[in-house]
């Protein structure tokens, strides 16, 4: 089968790219970044899959950042996303590739929470007011994949995943939290500080998916997408407090200080958890537990981004 994979770079892309090659390596996989096209650019783009005549597109590229670089510019995320993903969906429609594949977030979900959410809660209250610029793009774009599954006759889908981390996560400025958390420990246990200082109180609830568990189960469904419904719930099914992550931060780390909770800095919304059975019942499985993946993220840190910590 022939793919093509945006977002090639990025966390999940590149997990993506590292687990296709063993599990299909039959297909030929064309990856795509930022580097090699402006998928903001509806014409270069529909020219790339002139070009490439792929029978599946991934869609996974999309701009993301944290909590603190979402409030600061909610109009360019919003923007654009908008932007990245007509451009890529209308030129696959235009292009007529059967198969698309939509990577979407679990912030298109309301903030108040009162059960795990379920797909056809999206969009369907208040969003969370940190994440309402970029949900309100990922969701748009989720319904665009409907649109034009039911208008042309395609099998284009979203999966709607938990917040993920893994070895190919970002560990800057405007990282997630499992990667924020691991940062900021790594960091103060180098230079000895008694304290870690976390935005609000600990208490807000998130689940996070460990990415290649995620990926390995996509890379499985790209051809079987005319059995998923229009939007598919991806999450490991368990949430844990802020305070809980940074603990398995700090047993993961080895460091030996304390929290200083900043409380009058913004938690975002409570709880976030998502409902996955429906695609558990498509034999989605997480085997990878949160300290394991966690203690993987931390190995490919210090390969990668941070080699001064000694044992």
């Amino acid at each position: 089968m022939r793919v093509l994979l945006t977002g090639g770079a990025g966390m999940l892309g590149s997990t993506l790219v590292e687990g296709w090659a063993q599990q299909r390596p039959d297909d030929e996989l064309i990856v795509v970044t930022r580097d090699v096209v402006d998928l903001r650019d509806r014409a270069a783009t529909r020219a790339l899959l002139e070009r490439e005549r792929p029978e599946a597109v991934v869609h996974a590229a999309a701009k993301v950042g944290g909590i603190a670089a979402k409030l600061a510019e909610p109009a360019t995320y919003l923007l654009e996303n908008l932007l990245l993903d007509t451009s890529v969906i209308g030129a696959c429609i235009e292009a007529g590739v059967p198969d698309l594949l939509y990577v979407g977030t679990a912030a298109v979900y309301p903030d108040r929470y009162e059960r795990p959410f379920v797909e056809s809660d999206a969009l369907s209250a208040p969003l969370e007011g940190a994440n309402e610029g970029y949900a309100l793009a990922k969701g748009a774009a989720a319904r665009l994949c409907a649109f034009a599954s039911q208008q042309y006759g395609r099998n284009y889908r979203a999966a709607v995943p938990s917040n993920l981390y893994g070895p190919h996560d970002h560990f800057g400025q405007s990282a997630h939290l499992v990667a924020a958390a691991i940062g900021k420990i790594h960091r103060a246990h180098l230079a000895g500080d008694p304290t870690v200082p976390v935005w609000g109180d600990g208490t807000a609830r998130r689940e996070f998916t460990y990415a290649p568990d995620l990926a390995a189960w996509l890379i499985d469904q790209v051809g079987r997408l005319a059995d998923w419904p229009d939007a598919l719930n991806l999450g490991c099914g368990t949430d844990h407090s802020v305070r809980e992550y940074y603990e398995v931060a700090r047993d993961v780390v080895g460091y030996r200080g304390t929290f200083t909770f900043e409380t009058d800095k913004p938690s975002g919304t409570p709880r976030r958890l998502i409902d996955s059975s429906a695609a558990r019942a498509l034999g989605w499985t997480t085997p990878t537990s949160l300290s394991d993946g966690m203690a993987a993220t931390y190995a490919a840190y210090l390969a990668h981004h941070d080699r001064t910590l000694t044992p």
